[in-house]
């Protein structure tokens, strides 16, 4: 089985590119997470750097408590025209729906949204042609000219291509101007094992479109490849001329039917074109000595907090802030625990099969720790009041505590460490073990519970999202001096 990597690990779906210049710039979905949809700079294509979020603001994004998880903020197109970044996606929170946000600056500011009531579905696409008309191209697969500065829909509604017969799920398509022909580019086959990138090209953004003879362009269905799931492609022309493809996929774990825990992670392939004008896709790119690979800490001395940290829905400066005590993060609960939709949490995504987090709790005053989330029924965690330490499992409707140890009053030093399982292997091994515990004055790290993470996969909870690590207050007021996560040897 070969073995690749993402240029973007761990819970980057929905990946979507564009190149200025030398300056290459990448969106991702984010789901039920606040800010919204992270904003990453390169100029290789391999090497990738968070530059901030594009919806960082309450009144660019609202995610209101009853919107389940894996709700939110589906499938970004980002694309630089005429002197502008354009950003279009979807909100499936209730009552939201598709929206439009432009900057000249890609770290931001971001504008406020435009919304755009004429335009259906998910997964919506722009692009415009010799005559200034932009069009909108959405899931399905639909199409309708737009005035993106108003949101404004100009003239009906058509159908275009609806990729491979019996193929379900035709969606994330993309339109591009290349030569002398209109390429659209969508997924199929849905986001789990069937799926894959397509291909179609017409005369003009409307069409005709007639499908590629070799399709589907990429799919991994049906191989043991290391990586699966492909799909949800983007092309891109870097400055030599060359071609490439950003998509999604997934990297299973363990025994039948094998597990991801980290969510869609974004990919790099590189693209040809055959005599007769058409992409062929070739193999996985793998990076190295990416940002990624490096630890990541958090002593809580900025005033700001890194653009990697995502909360649940909303981040408020009255349960989330590092004013009130200078070099910590301090959390105030909202609910009672992390089962609940509004709770109290700050995170990272995980990024590694093999890692471990730490965190220095402060819980004279309340109730919280250090947790691997998916989401609300499928978590995991270790938390303090400040004379005990609790190792927490949410399961589906099971919530137990499977641990319990005195501690010395003060702050504690929480901890996790995600590893592949002990041998020995069978086709029931699950993807990793989680195990959770303190990290003692000396250094040495005191296991409370080990728990299976196949409850923590996709494959287990279902959903559009990977684990996140991270800090939550249950009760009361919490204080955290410093947050570490770093790789392990796999």
């Amino acid at each position: 089985m070969v073995s690749v990597q993402p240029v973007l690990p761990g819970f980057h779906p929905d990946p979507s590119v564009c190149r200025v210049g030398d300056d290459y710039y990448l969106a991702c979905s984010s789901f039920e997470y606040f800010p919204g949809i992270p904003l990453f700079h390169s100029r290789d294509l391999l090497h990738w750097k968070q530059i901030g979020n594009v919806l960082d603001r309450p009144e660019q994004l609202r995610l209101p408590a009853a919107m389940p998880s894996s709700g939110g903020i589906y499938a970004p197109t980002l694309r630089h025209h005429d002197g502008r970044f354009w950003l279009i996606v979807t909100n499936c929170a209730e009552g939201a729906g598709n929206l439009l946000v432009t900057t000249t600056d890609p770290a931001g500011p971001w504008s406020d949204p435009v919304w755009l009531p004429g335009v259906p579905g998910i997964d919506p696409d722009l692009a415009w042609d010799a005559d200034g008309t932009c069009w909108c191209t959405f899931a399905g697969v639909g199409q309708v000219a737009i005035d993106p500065l108003t949101g404004r829909t100009l003239g009906e509604q058509r159908r275009l291509w609806s990729g491979a017969p019996g193929a379900k799920a035709p969606e994330a398509p993309h339109l591009y101007h290349i030569g002398d022909h209109w390429y659209l580019l969508i997924a199929e086959g849905g986001t789990e094992r069937g799926h894959g990138v397509s291909v179609a090209r017409g005369p003009g953004p409307n069409g005709p479109f007639e499908p590629c003879p070799d399709n589907p362009l990429l799919t991994h269905r049906g191989t043991d490849h290391s990586v699966q799931n492909t799909g949800h492609g983007d092309l891109v022309q870097a400055a030599d001329g060359s071609w490439w493809m950003v998509f999604l996929g997934v990297r299973p774990h363990g025994g039948t039917p094998g597990w991801h825990v980290m969510g869609r992670e974004t990919f790099l392939a590189p693209v040809t074109w055959t005599d007769d004008g058409w992409p062929v896709v070739g193999e996985i790119v793998s990076p190295t000595g990416t940002a990624a690979d490096a630890p990541f800490h958090d002593d809580f001395d900025l005033a700001e907090l890194h653009p990697s940290w995502i909360s649940v829905r909303d981040r408020s400066f009255d349960h989330c802030t590092t004013e009130d005590r200078p070099g910590f993060l301090t959390l105030r609960a909202r609910g009672t625990s992390l089962d609940d939709p509004d709770a109290v949490f700050i995170g990272h995504r995980q990024q590694h099969p093999a890692c471990r987090a730490t965190a220095s709790v402060d819980a004279a005053q309340g109730v919280g720790g250090l947790s691997v989330r998916l989401d609300e029924q499928h978590h995991y965690g270790v938390e303090t009041d400040g004379t005990q330490v609790r190792v927490i499992s949410r399961v589906g409707p099971v919530r137990a505590v499977v641990a319990t140890v005195a501690v010395s009053p003060g702050p504690t030093v929480l901890g996790v460490r995600i590893t592949p399982p002990p041998p020995p292997h069978d086709s029931r091994t699950g993807p990793d073990v989680l195990s959770f515990g303190i990290e003692e004055r000396d250094g040495t790290f005191t296991v409370l519970a080990a728990l299976d993470g196949r409850y923590l996969s996709t494959e287990v909870a279902g959903g559009f999202t990977g684990r996140v690590i991270g800090l939550y207050a249950a009760r009361g007021t919490i204080h955290v001096d410093r947050f570490g996560y770093e790789p392990l040897p796999a």
